[in-house]
């Protein structure tokens, strides 16, 4: 068995790859995931989680087959796998569409599931739902790649809505805790408002195009380009991208849509670094990139885009600075990353969006799991303010964290640096409507990153050791900041008893870190000429003529070693730079100040701890009016329409026909011959009426 999968390997590294090769790299994290699921008693923890890594690594490695092939060879790959059923013209079909832009997601998501599964070892070795949880993470590597490897819209929606539903499964892992399970019910509701927009898109293109199938879609790209929408003045092709950008503002998270994510936090770590980094909030900036032949004809929709974009990647990073779980923070900063690779997006810079998803993929899971690695070592405790000092207690963690922060940052050099700058030159040059606005966002983003990340840093590496005391802060946390009653869960807030030290964790925690540290470092400075420079996604993503921003890149484009150079005299690098000194002055040398602060400025303290009230505006207005209008359907529509007038209705009404009829059932029949009669009369009357 083995040998023949080697041997079909072999040929397909020398020939060319086929559909039954491609068929593989989804299915086998797919029988990683039954296996663990459905046998995991039966195998043990050992065999889960050998057989779902094994899955997962397999599916690796035919990735890094199929983008060996797409690089050196420039084809494109597009196979039927099934056809599931033909309406007429219409075929509903499974198919693989392998291009650059298909390899490089399927390179990025095996390659973090893969760490983050080798993770798990270590992190979940307590937890009694270990093979469940194996069980989950590899079903949505199998999601994903079903996703990002479809060339029809049918196996698109299959993929988005399967990784949605695995990501509610996966957040409310720990299913005794209340906040558990209303975080993933709050993502899972509000993920299904941008699929209702994202549907409706698909049904636009479907009913005007008569097709599902990209190739198809495209090609009729410009004639849809002119039609306009019925019954109003509007071009069809806004409308059919902006429907599909809504279910992307739920699956990648941007603003009002991104209230699910940081909630998301509830799930085990090893699912923020699954789900946040390389996975599900990426499948909308893949999925855009993918219609760059729409979103290209239409200004209006990218108009949308780059201002919702700059919108999350600015007033998200806000929420940030005020954060004190450690694991809130690296979500607020992958809403305020995203926004970015959304503003790319709107920019018509989709290759810099993808490269900004790649590099920030790595050094994002790098800074989660590195997240967990201090919880594991702390205990549990997830509190930033009980930490300090913790760098000579976990060198390990301490070193990749600080490679994660400076890659996160766009310090020049690190991965982050190139795709980062990338955006903002791209912003700065593009001409679209809403990119001033977006230029601002992102500059002032670069200081609020780079605030947020190193206060975070400096909080629970340097200055005084503040756990293992009878006042932690843990003690008395927020609401909402606090994991609740399971005695089994694995992450519950513990905190280091007096005179306990934190540890660094095992080799199976601090080897993915390693492991991510190295791309967080190196990739960007490798990779940049490659994915924006020399072609990479020539034919797959379309970037118009009058929008110009790209090219205008490339004439100024001299190589990484002198961007990197050039880059420290930049606004970008004095702006991080002085987010840095900041964070470190306020938070290690003088940390009375931002006490002053917090005090002075309360409104707006309370303003970004309710997180714009944007939560409180959805329970009041959404979920509220929901429960009006259902109990004002069960008062008005059940009790008196249904209840009232139907059913209660219906049997006065028999009751009062029988009372009537009673009357003439007297018993003499005398009454009975004069009906008779009467009923004669009537009869022939009407006959001579009607004649």
């Amino acid at each position: 068995m083995l040998s023949s999968i080697y041997a079909n390997v072999m040929v397909n590294l020398h020939g060319s790859i086929g559909p039954k090769f491609l068929l593989l790299v989804p299915l086998a994290p797919l029988f990683g995931a039954i296996m663990a699921g459905f046998f995991g008693k039966a195998i043990g923890r050992k065999g889960s989680h050998r057989v779902t890594i094994l899955g997962v690594a397999f599916a690796f490695a035919l990735s890094c087959v199929a983008f060996y092939h797409v690089y050196h060879t420039g084809r494109t790959y597009n196979y039927t796998v099934y056809e599931w059923m033909n309406i007429g013209s219409l075929k509903m079909e499974v198919g693989f569409l392998i291009d650059s832009l298909t390899a490089t997601m399927m390179m990025v998501v095996t390659s973090v599931s893969l760490m983050v599964h080798i993770y798990t070892i270590g992190y979940m070795q307590d937890d009694p739902g270990y093979q469940r949880f194996f069980g989950y993470i590899s079903l949505f590597t199998f999601s994903m790649l079903m996703l990002v490897m479809s060339n029809n819209m049918l196996q698109l929606f299959f993929g988005w809505e399967a990784v949605g539903l695995v990501s509610y499964l996966l957040i409310g892992f720990w299913y005794t805790r209340p906040t558990a399970i209303y975080a993933n019910l709050k993502a899972f509701l509000v993920n299904r408002v941008g699929d209702f927009g994202f549907i409706l898109g698909i049904g636009l293109l479907l009913a005007f195009s008569g097709s599902m199938n990209y190739i198809e879609i495209f090609g009729q790209a410009e004639e849809l380009a002119k039609q306009i929408f019925p019954g109003t003045d509007w071009q069809l092709l806004s409308v059919a991208c902006i429907c599909l950008f809504i279910g992307a503002m739920g699956k990648s998270a941007q603003f009002p849509l991104h209230v699910w994510l940081p909630d998301s936090m509830e799930g085990p770590t090893p699912i923020s670094a699954l789900i946040h980094a390389a996975t599900m909030v990426t499948a909308g900036i893949f999925m855009v990139a993918r219609m760059s032949p729409l979103f290209e004809l239409s200004d209006t929709a990218l108009s949308f885009v780059i201002v919702i974009g700059s919108i999350t990647a600015l007033f998200m990073g806000f929420l940030g600075i005020i954060q004190n779980d450690i694991k809130r923070v690296v979500a607020y900063s992958t809403l305020s990353q995203l926004g970015y690779m959304t503003v790319a997006l709107g920019a018509s810079a989709y290759p810099i969006a993808i490269f900004h998803l790649m590099t920030h993929a790595f050094f994002k899971a790098l800074l989660f799991l590195a997240a967990g690695s201090v919880i594991m070592g702390m205990h549990h405790d997830q509190d930033i303010r009980n930490m300090g000092g913790i760098r000579k207690y976990m060198p390990i963690t301490w070193i990749t964290s600080l490679i994660g922060s400076l890659a996160l940052i766009g310090t020049p050099f690190f991965s982050g640096f190139y795709s980062k700058d990338s955006i903002i030159e791209a912003v700065h040059e593009s001409h679209i409507w809403g990119s001033g606005f977006a230029y601002f966002a992102v500059i002032v983003g670069v200081f609020v990153t780079a605030f947020y990340s190193f206060r975070m840093y400096f909080l629970v590496f340097h200055g005084e050791e503040r756990f293992g005391k009878a006042h932690d802060h843990h003690a008395h946390a927020d609401a909402h900041d606090e994991h609740h009653d399971d005695e089994h869960s694995h992450d519950e807030h513990h905190g280091l008893a007096p005179g306990q030290k934190p540890h660094e964790s095992p080799w199976v925690v601090t080897l993915p870190l390693v492991l991510l540290a190295i791309p967080s470092l190196l990739i960007g400075y490798v990779s940049i000429q490659v994915f924006l420079y020399n072609g990479h996604f020539n034919g797959v993503i379309f970037v118009s003529e009058h929008h110009e921003g790209m090219a205008k890149l490339a004439e100024e484009f001299h190589g990484p070693l002198a961007m990197a150079l050039h880059g420290f005299t930049s606004l970008p690098f004095w702006l991080a730079l002085s987010g840095v000194a900041m964070a470190w002055y306020f938070y290690l040398v003088n940390p009375a100040i931002p006490a002053a602060i917090k005090q002075r400025f309360s409104a707006i303290y309370t303003l970004l701890d309710n997180k714009y009230y944007m939560d409180r505006f959805n329970e009041i207005v959404f979920a509220g009016g929901a429960r009006f209008l259902g109990g004002e359907l069960w008062k008005r529509g059940d009790q008196t329409v249904i209840d009232g007038f139907l059913v209660n209705g219906s049997a006065r009404l028999v009751g009062w026909v029988a009372s009537v009829v009673r009357t003439f059932q007297s018993g003499y029949i005398y009454h009975y011959a004069f009906a008779m009669i009467i009923g004669v009369l009537a009869l022939m009357s009407y006959f001579v009426l009607t004649a």
